[in-house]
């Protein structure tokens, strides 16, 4: 190890260095800065876990960009997949699947303290929300707590959702057998993976409603955001509602998340009733039009075949995955309050109002900035990665259209894993393309840029003369 020398001004001490000119220690890092590195030490790991391991193939390897592509998107939560979990990976490999999306879907907010409070750290629940880019406002409440309690909720909910699963396909695939993948299938399903041990994901299930609505309630419950949860609980559970009352961001996600939820089914019934539904009755048609209402919100699961669906079916879905859950959660995506802030403000400007009221609540104007920039910055990603996918891609692949990769990308910096079935075909820098996207989808653009701005020590407190310019 190199010893630092000593400093020869006898009247300043060695560490009083200037700012930039010394390595910071983990700890010294801010909260974004340390979320970032995180994730990436995590892909990394888990990608050289599917190369050192023994035990996890069926039969060869994967390559390594493959491995990496499959780690990130088991970190990621997105469920886009390379090979088939199935039959391409042993028991061993699948838990080692498992055991990455645990890891990557228990949340930001989860993950980020782990490894803060492991070094010692006392990170406020303030500073973990501003890991996610939110500026809305809670009580003081522990670190540790907060995290024992999203944990909490997390086993319970899948455990739940493992034995409903294990009750309905125990009969059809044996007992033993059902274990597994029931299992597996929770865990996928409530950190809105999307990665399944069938072949075909849930289209085997597609007459089987229970099996759907169960998978649903799974996705809705880590798709909604921890914060929300633990609101409704303290609310419900309080005999005074005016002291703990709702807050406008749990109301804006609730009513948000139930409109996303309902809306669509009318369109995805018409779209695929007498297409890939058409061999349903009638009640099932109902139930798998609201399965492809939910699995877009970042979940990745299909129960019909996306390449054999209507454009119209495929369009709505890439306009799902572009919202996807909300703040908090286990779910990727613009997000449903940047979807709600954004329809309010297009109708307060229709009516000629400037500001945006909900609830009688004034939203904040640099929040509704906020939701305009990070709207933008996902449209930015999303085209250029449809550019690059375009351009990295095989060109002799003429099966591969251009809607194909804007549903790839789509999934892909949505985190949420479905895909026309083209994915096992794409040239390597095309997967490289979409293990980035995956990798900005999953931590955010507001992170990302936070983590790289967090070295300015101040911001300027001036404004500059204005100057109008000309619109339209």
């Amino acid at each position: 190890m190199v010893q630092a020398k000593p400093n020869p001004s006898p009247g300043r001490r060695r560490w009083d260095l200037p700012s930039g000119s010394r390595k910071r220690r983990f700890s010294e890092l801010s909260s974004a800065e340390q979320f970032v590195l995180s994730f990436v030490a995590l892909i990394l790991l888990g990608t050289l876990g599917f190369k050192v391991l023994p035990g996890l193939y069926q039969g060869a390897s994967l390559s390594w960009t493959d491995s990496l592509f499959t780690a990130t998107s088991a970190i990621c939560v997105t469920g886009l997949i390379v090979v088939d979990t199935q039959t391409f990976f042993t028991g061993w490999g699948q838990a080692y699947i498992l055991l990455l999306i645990q890891l990557g879907g228990v949340g930001v907010l989860t993950f980020a303290s782990l490894i803060i409070t492991a070094l010692g750290g006392r990170p406020s629940l303030r500073a973990e929300q501003a890991i996610a880019g939110s500026h809305y406002s809670v009580a003081d409440v522990p670190a540790k707590k907060m995290i024992l309690d999203i944990l909490k909720f997390t086993f319970i909910c899948e455990g739940i959702g493992a034995a409903v699963l294990f009750l309905l396909w125990g009969p059809r695939m044996g007992w033993e057998n059902a274990a597994w993948p029931a299992v597996f299938h929770s865990v996928s399903a409530f950190c809105n993976a999307g990665f399944s041990t069938n072949q075909l994901s849930l289209m085997e299930y597609s007459h089987s409603s229970a099996t759907l609505l169960t998978i649903s309630a799974l996705i809705i419950l880590g798709g909604i955001g921890f914060v929300v949860m633990e609101e409704l609980s303290a609310y419900f559970n309080s005999a005074n509602k005016q002291i703990h009352r709702l807050s406008t961001h749990t109301k804006m996600v609730l009513i948000g998340s139930a409109f996303l939820l309902f809306a669509p089914v009318v369109a995805f019934a018409v779209f695929e009733w007498n297409q890939t539904l058409a061999e349903h009755s009638w009640e099932d048609k109902i139930v798998n039009a609201f399965f492809l209402s939910v699995t877009p919100r970042t979940a990745g699961f299909n129960a019909i075949d996306y390449g054999k669906a209507t454009d119209s079916t495929n369009f709505l879905t890439i306009l799902l995955m572009t919202v996807g859950g909300s703040p908090g959660s286990t779910a990727g995506g613009m997000k449903t309050t940047v979807f709600m802030l954004l329809a309010m403000v297009a109708w307060s400007r229709l009516r000629g109002k400037h500001g945006v009221i909900f609830f009688d609540r004034s939203i904040p104007e640099p929040t509704i900035q906020q939701a305009m920039g990070l709207f933008v910055v996902m449209l930015a990603i999303s085209i250029l990665g449809v550019l690059l996918l375009q351009a990295t891609d095989d060109p002799l692949s003429q099966d591969h259209f251009i809607f194909q990769r804007a549903f790839e990308v789509s999934s892909a910096v949505n985190t949420v894993g479905l895909s026309m079935g083209i994915t096992p075909a794409l040239s390597a820098p095309a997967k490289w393309v979409l293990v980035l996207l995956m990798f900005i989808g999953r931590i955010g653009p507001l992170a990302l840029s936070a983590a790289v701005d967090s070295r300015v020590a101040h911001r300027q407190n001036y404004r500059l003369a204005q100057e109008d310019v000309i619109i339209g």
